[in-house]
């Protein structure tokens, strides 16, 4: 058992409070089940999911800065569970870390801005980690397996990691970014069978959808038939984003690629809360566009 509960800053991002909001859903549902508290940070702004960069570097960080610093007012962790907040808040921490070493004039040009809007300064005291490292790291899959109530035996899970969890920092303690198995391991935790396919850690396509989307679908397609090639009932995914094009888009990708596909989508704590006992009903595993019946009727949980 953990000596002591853990506590974390909570940054839910954007995605996870629209157009998926199940995994702002499934993720309270797991951590409650976990024992595990969150704070939500309510006046947290937008990550920028990347694009304040084109315009401005120093946006990027002052805002991010920002986020990160609520976080540090609660003497907490920031956690969220969108691979893409992940890498863009994260490369930031990282970023004015460094520059608190090398480059203090910036640090104190990012907290004039921050102290001209009344804001808390960015202090560079905490760590910014997903709920995927979270668990594994600061939790254990140990003390998850001990919690398993409904062990997903016969389920094949492909992990889709995408690109920003892996690759947008520098350092990467947690994981291989090129040969990562988290995702991997949380599964046979709980049960389930991983599926090894080329695309686990590819771009989904989603960063072109807005401009070339048959490019964009393609892509997605690629690594859905590659994930069913491969045997899988299901991908699994910790970016939301990912969801968007893997699963909200996966009518208009089988249009563009010519073939049927149906594998459903899950979002990573939709998948471990099922096996800790929780009803598919509180994961809202009923919003996909794909359907997930078909997992939750090999797991006989429909």
């Amino acid at each position: 058992m953990l000596s002591h509960t853990l506590k974390y800053a909570y940054f839910p991002g954007c995605v996870a409070q629209g157009a998926c909001r199940e995994l702002h859903q499934s993720t309270l549902a797991l951590t409650k089940a976990l024992g595990i508290e969150l704070f939500e940070l309510k006046k947290a702004a937008c990550c920028g999911s990347g694009t304040f960069k084109e315009d401005s570097q120093l946006l990027e960080d002052t805002v991010n800065a920002r986020n990160i610093a609520l976080a540090e007012e609660l003497n907490l962790p920031l956690i969220t569970h969108c691979s893409t907040c992940q890498g863009v808040i994260g490369h930031v921490d990282e970023r004015l870390k460094e520059c608190q070493k090398t480059n203090p004039a910036y640090i104190a040009q990012v907290n004039g801005l921050l102290e001209k809007e009344g804001c808390v300064p960015y202090s560079g005291s905490t760590q910014v980690k997903h709920l995927l490292y979270a668990l594994i790291t600061d939790y254990g899959l140990e003390e998850i397996k001990k919690r398993v109530t409904h062990k997903l035996t016969r389920l094949k899970c492909a992990a889709f990691y995408g690109c920003y969890l892996l690759r947008a920092q520098k350092s990467m303690p947690y994981d291989d970014p090129f040969h990562p198995e988290g995702m991997e391991n949380v599964f046979s935790t709980v049960g389930a069978t991983p599926i090894y396919y080329k695309g686990r850690t590819q771009c989904c396509g989603w960063p072109l959808s807005s401009y070339a989307s048959t490019q964009s679908f393609k892509m997605a397609g690629m690594h859905i038939q590659e994930a069913l090639d491969a045997g899988a009932d299901c991908m699994v995914t910790p970016c939301p984003l990912c969801h968007l094009n893997l699963d909200s888009r996966q009518p208009e990708v089988e249009k563009v690629i010519g073939r049927q596909l149906g594998l459903p989508v899950l979002h990573l704590p939709q998948l471990i809360a099922l096996a800790l006992g929780v009803s598919f009903k509180e994961l809202g595993l009923e919003r996909h566009v794909v359907s997930t019946k078909p997992v939750l009727e090999k797991l006989g949980l429909y």
